[in-house]
């Protein structure tokens, strides 16, 4: 092709990424647009090229695959897209890499049909929203996974984080725990406001507390092992018997702070992790938690950004699932007068 993309661009008063779709045969380009590509590239003396036999690309923009349920709703979106017809091609964060909106615009550049944000800005109610709206405006549908925003128009797929620290309240409160501690991430991100506002439902409905004595029981840190282990380790010096997490990996290191206190789990301190990640059953001791419905949630999330690529858009609205809480061995009867746990250091 003697033409260029820039050259194209220009002529037709698109951007680069638009014509990258058009040239590519991916869906969701306004046929007008795609209509003002085609005769740029006419003009310019470029042939039109044929629509490419191969699946169409589908692009999944995930954090970073330490914790196991990203891998797992990845795999879960990406088999769905396969038996679609779509190649689907993962985009991960890392610490120091590729920012979300680095990876969108190497995305969008490559002529992706759509888009799948997991746990992305969207989820950040400090981030700026306007990114999604220019996706609206180059003509990329898109859906976003965990964490709603009014803000942005779009189909969202998420848990029911205030069901699912309910239900980890109530499993403590009727083994008699009564000092019921929350290890979560920052607090700008959606899912940690709605996770506290639950988990400060279950303590009233439980408990009786109010929302100022349920405060001093939340503690924030990272979604990682360390950051697990550092709140575990606040909320038990303040006399928490049992530790609810925000994510799994956050349980496995609530359980390494209660043992670095010459605590057992759960004969001392009960723990209750969320997502129910692969082999999370198989630790010692097996984890209970508050499971993630990743399959359909995944499912869901494939099939609302067909429906959006197809131009025939399903409500711009949340989809909610409802979690389950899945009972293993971390979690104990609890003392009812709420004492604090013996330091055996």
């Amino acid at each position: 092709m003697t033409a260029r993309l820039a050259d194209i661009a220009a002529q037709a008063g698109v951007s680069r990424a638009t014509v990258s779709r058009v040239l590519n045969g991916a869906r969701g380009v306004a046929s007008d647009t795609r209509d003002s590509v085609l005769a740029a590239l006419d003009a310019l003396g470029g042939e039109q090229p044929l629509r490419q036999r191969r699946g169409e690309l589908v692009g999944l923009i995930t954090p970073e695959l330490d914790n196991p349920v990203f891998p797992a709703l990845a795999q879960v979106m990406g088999q769905a897209l396969t038996r679609q017809g779509y190649t689907p091609v993962l985009a991960t964060q890392t610490p120091g890499g590729s920012t979300e909106d680095e990876l969108t615009e190497m995305l969008v550049s490559r002529g992706v049909s759509g888009i799948i944000f997991v746990s992305g800005l969207h989820a950040d109610t400090t981030a700026d929203t306007g990114r999604y709206d220019r996706l609206h405006e180059q003509h990329v549908p898109f859906v976003l996974v965990n964490g709603f925003s009014p803000e942005i128009a779009a189909p969202f797929v998420s848990p029911d984080d205030r069901a699912a620290m309910r239900l980890a309240v109530a499993h403590l409160a009727e083994l008699g725990h009564t000092r019921i501690g929350l290890a979560v991430g920052p607090g700008r991100f959606v899912p940690v406001q709605r996770k506290i506002e639950g988990f400060r439902t279950g303590l009233r409905e439980q408990l009786g507390l109010t929302a100022q004595e349920s405060q001093e029981l939340v503690q924030h840190s990272l979604f990682t092992l360390e950051g697990g282990q550092a709140a575990a380790a606040a909320l038990i010096d303040r006399g928490c018997t049992a530790v609810v997490c925000a994510s799994d990996m956050m349980a496995l290191g609530a359980v390494r702070a209660a043992r670095q206190r010459g605590l057992d789990v759960p004969g001392d301190v009960s723990v209750v992790g969320f997502d129910d990640s692969l082999l999370i059953a198989f630790t010692d001791p097996p984890l209970t938690t508050v499971r993630q419905p990743v399959k359909a949630m995944g499912q869901v999330a494939v099939g609302a950004l067909l429906e959006e690529m197809t131009g025939t858009p399903p409500p711009r609205t949340e989809f909610v699932f409802m979690p389950e809480l899945v009972v293993r061995g971390s979690t104990s009867a609890g003392p009812r007068s709420g004492r604090r746990p013996v330091d055996r250091r």
